[in-house]
């Protein structure tokens, strides 16, 4: 794609190539211009042998930079770190003891530990789709438990963003393969709030959707057993919802009220009573255990 939109302009006006983190340049040959499938466009690295010749070899040597730049990266970091704390990573080795989990998108324009001024070490994160908590899901489940149960999190965080793609999909009139049974979660939550949605224009309508997803993902967080067992004995931890504004880069809180939401819930998905312990005996066990003796 790079060549063939080079190919439109005029000699003078064609570009020196560069590699996208190395420090040589690129230059073109005499038949750059050419329209001849036989004399394709052609690219030599300047002061080198011919190294590319096709569009896939250029693709190729851009994975392979890009890759290398976050080892890269890394080691910067690294040295970073150390710099400012010389037992960061001791103390990082030494285990984890979050406050928060954070359960967000995986839309990458939103990072956990950044937007909320945080550090390795003290947010526990699980992202998906637009940031959604269905009973069926045993990974997002199965996080719920390990920070509960384990981890003792103090806070469970919901956090959406306004323009997520994954809820305007979900508005989509279209067969969307393998998305259809995930966005049906948030379909559903448009059905549960359809006279409110349906009265507001778009795009409001979407940046509203998004926080009433994020409001029902927190209800399906309460829903949980370690949830409810661990607030009954501990106090925490206390559910959230707050949505992310990519055009500002603030956090809005949307004001879950935790206890109302719990109280509400409780008729149909009480789970807050501990597990059953082992049923008595049955009154033929006796008889069995006297049988087992003779």
């Amino acid at each position: 794609m790079l060549l063939r939109s080079l190919t439109a302009q005029t000699p003078s006006r064609i570009p020196l190539l560069r590699p996208f983190s190395t420090g040589s340049g690129w230059r073109t040959c005499k038949n750059f211009l050419s329209d001849s499938p036989a004399r394709r466009p052609r690219l030599y690295p300047v002061g080198t042998a011919r190294h590319c010749s096709s569009d896939s070899d250029m693709a190729t040597k851009h994975l392979d930079d890009s890759h290398e730049r976050i080892f890269e990266n890394n080691r910067k970091w690294v040295e970073a770190m150390k710099a400012e704390d010389p037992e960061f990573f001791v103390k990082l080795g030494s285990g984890q003891s979050p406050e928060y989990l954070y359960i967000g998108c995986s839309d990458s324009r939103v990072p956990a530990n950044q937007i909320m001024g945080l550090g390795p070490g003290e947010v526990f994160t699980t992202r998906n789709i637009a940031n959604l908590v269905p009973n069926t899901d045993l990974s997002v489940m199965s996080v719920i438990n390990y920070a509960v149960r384990h981890l003792k999190v103090k806070h469970i965080v919901v956090c959406g963003h306004y323009g997520c793609g994954g809820v305007k999909s979900a508005m989509i009139s279209a067969d969307l393969g393998l998305l259809n049974p995930w966005l049906r979660n948030i379909r559903d939550v448009y059905r549960l709030h359809e006279d409110e949605l349906d009265s507001i224009p778009e795009p409001q309508r979407y940046d509203r959707l998004v926080e009433l997803n994020v409001i029902e993902q927190c209800r399906n967080v309460i829903k949980t057993a370690a949830v409810q067992q661990s607030y009954e004995k501990e106090g925490f931890p206390v559910v959230h919802g707050w949505v992310f504004d990519l055009n500002d880069g603030l956090l809005k809180d949307l004001k879950v009220d935790f206890e109302k939401m719990l109280k509400g819930i409780k008729k149909l998905y009480n789970l807050s009573a501990a597990p059953p312990t082992a049923e008595e005996p049955s009154a033929s066990e006796p008889l069995a255990k006297r049988q087992r003796e003779e």
